[in-house]
């Protein structure tokens, strides 16, 4: 059963901002900021979210055809999402990082069409979708940000899907989780890869080993460094001019 649907756990968590401000990560501040709420205001959306874990790195949010009626924020932690082809073998859709949001692409036939699984420890905050849907209705800004996450969403997907060397998939992936971490008020030069080496390397679809051989290339070029699943970007231009091609920007 959907960890998500069920909301079961619901655990105090601490450092949620104040009366007046939200947390640092949280995925809808500033489209109500916007509608000129702050926290204190803000009272009935806040009713619509609990906050769920935390669970355990391997433990399951949602499977596969669970019934759909919330969203989640990533709170804290790193949560992957999955499906497992006919054959048996498991398909890594995405990483979801503090302040972005699982659950977006069960909307439509409400149910989730894949797995989430927390990497580490992970918190999130849970939204009834059907009381923020009504509760949008009356905020043009909560709508165009529900808007905007489903259209990142999208993107994501859509990121790799073309002919692109080993050498672009991986420093698009850099890139890319650089700026989702600055983003979210973390650092965008050096950050953890909680995803093991053989989860990037499904996600970004090549071998485990082009993966290996790729990082080390970049850190003898003077690309990155790396110590463990620790990474810093030490040349962020030449890393961004090697994505390019699969970012377009």
């Amino acid at each position: 059963m959907s960890v998500v649907g069920a909301a079961r756990r619901v655990n105090p968590i601490a450092d949620d901002g104040d009366a007046f401000t939200f947390c640092s990560t949280c995925a809808f501040s500033s489209a109500c900021l916007s509608e000129g709420y702050d926290k204190s205001a803000l009272s009935e959306l806040h009713c619509l979210v609990e906050h769920i874990g935390p669970f355990a790195a391997g433990e399951h949010i949602f499977r596969e055809g669970d019934a759909f009626n919330a969203i989640a924020a990533v709170r804290g932690g790193t949560v992957k999402t999955y499906v497992i082809d006919p054959d048996g073998r498991e398909q890594v859709l995405g990483f979801f990082l503090p302040g972005e949001v699982i659950g977006l692409n069960a909307i439509h036939q409400a149910h989730y069409p894949c797995n989430a699984v927390a990497l580490d420890t992970t918190i999130l905050c849970r939204f009834s979708f059907p009381k923020m849907a009504t509760l949008a209705q009356r905020m043009p800004g909560l709508q165009g940000q529900l808007f905007k996450l489903l259209s990142a969403d999208i993107g994501k997907a859509a990121l790799l899907a073309g002919d692109f060397s080993a050498d672009e998939r991986m420093a698009a992936f850099l890139v890319a989780l650089s700026r989702r971490f600055s983003a979210r008020g973390f650092s965008a030069k050096r950050f953890t890869l909680t995803m093991a080496r053989t989860d990037i390397a499904n996600y970004l679809r090549l071998a485990a080993e082009t993966v290996s051989r790729v990082l080390r290339r970049f850190q003898t070029d003077g690309l990155i460094r790396v110590d463990r699943r620790e990474v810093e970007l030490t040349d962020p231009e030449r890393l961004h001019a090697l994505a390019r091609p699969v970012l377009r920007d």
